[in-house]
């Protein structure tokens, strides 16, 4: 309990270091976003009417910093992150709201994939050491996980999109036949667009599991304990699974927190490449238009997302590992 005490103070102190610096760093960049948004249209406002296009960004320059601080955490314990310059009049909450469901069902979907098969995939590696799987899938997937995003997403397109016919390749769903509803051929016309996507992350990431999985795993089995169960004749897959994988998977939960965490963030430039309507295209066209409310927002959420999955994991290792508790 101590310990999970000890993790949640952190949590909180971080989440409020961070909530500061993200408050901060808008207002020490040069230039002023209303402006900026002004310029955009070659407008001219008079100072009444640009000083109530600064409050609806909140960036009231008339008040105090102190309390422009109060009211943005006041703002962001209730969700009111302000209006999106990219797509005004819209609500920065509505923005991400519409996005984020893609790139949870996308990203995450693939990132659970890749751990889960990547795990395995280095459980069996490692206990089969120098056989034929061990010779040939870490190596293969390793040599892919080097490989760009988006190199690999091109050549999906290339193949299965552009010359093959086979598979959608732009955007969420079809557009110009389906709108969003509860019925399976809209469910199926999701899934086949997010196919080349998932793919493309599934191929790049998985390998990366696949090498830190093996290698935990086999300097695991030579410890003593693992050698004891040997000895006293158990089954060889209760000791892969009960003995070593559990003890060996326990680094990899941190770095798997983590990616889920970024899972929020989604992938850049595998949104792009397919035009997926997730958040990272959105964080793209956000930091293209200036978007300085809808950036901000992002940011925090990202923060935000990677710090509560760090914490999970935290609490994940104490409970499958009781010594973590008193080194925490």
């Amino acid at each position: 309990m101590r310990f999970a005490f000890r993790r949640a103070g952190f949590f909180l102190l971080t989440l409020w270091i961070a909530l500061t610096i993200n408050f901060l760093l808008p207002r020490l960049m040069p230039g002023n976003p209303a402006l900026a948004m002004v310029s955009k249209f070659h407008g001219q406002l008079n100072p009444q009417a640009l000083h109530a296009l600064e409050i609806l960004f909140g960036i009231n320059t008339q008040t105090s910093l102190w309390q422009q601080y109060v009211t943005y955490l006041h703002n962001v314990f209730t969700g009111n992150f302000g209006t999106s310059m990219s797509f005004y009049p819209a609500s920065v909450r509505s923005v991400i709201g519409g996005a984020i469901w893609w790139t949870v069902g996308l990203v995450g979907v693939a990132t659970v994939l890749a751990f889960v098969l990547g795990t395995g995939l280095g459980i069996v590696s490692a206990w089969r050491r120098g056989g034929q799987l061990d010779s040939v899938v870490p190596p293969v997937f390793v040599i892919a996980s080097a490989v760009p995003y988006f190199w690999v997403a091109m050549v999906l397109v290339l193949i299965f999109g552009i010359s093959l016919h086979w598979l959608p390749y732009i955007g969420g769903y079809n557009v110009s036949s389906d709108t969003p509803s509860l019925s399976p051929s809209y469910f199926g016309d999701v899934l086949s667009h997010a196919l080349l996507p998932a793919a493309a992350l599934l191929i790049t990431t998985i390998g990366t599991w696949i090498l830190t999985m093996r290698n935990a795993m086999i300097t695991t089995l030579a410890e003593d304990y693992v050698r004891m169960a040997r000895a006293k004749g158990l089954p060889g897959r209760r000791i892969m699974l009960d003995y070593a994988a559990r003890n060996a998977i326990l680094p990899n939960l941190t770095g798997f927190a983590m990616s889920l965490g970024f899972v929020v963030s989604g992938a850049i430039l595998i949104e792009y490449v397919f035009n997926y309507p997730g958040v990272g295209y959105m964080l793209l066209q956000a930091v293209s238009g200036e978007d300085y409310p809808l950036m901000q927002a992002l940011f925090l959420l990202i923060t935000v997302a990677v710090l509560v999955a760090i914490l999970i994991a935290d609490i994940a290792t104490a409970l499958l590992d009781p010594r973590t508790r008193t080194a925490g």
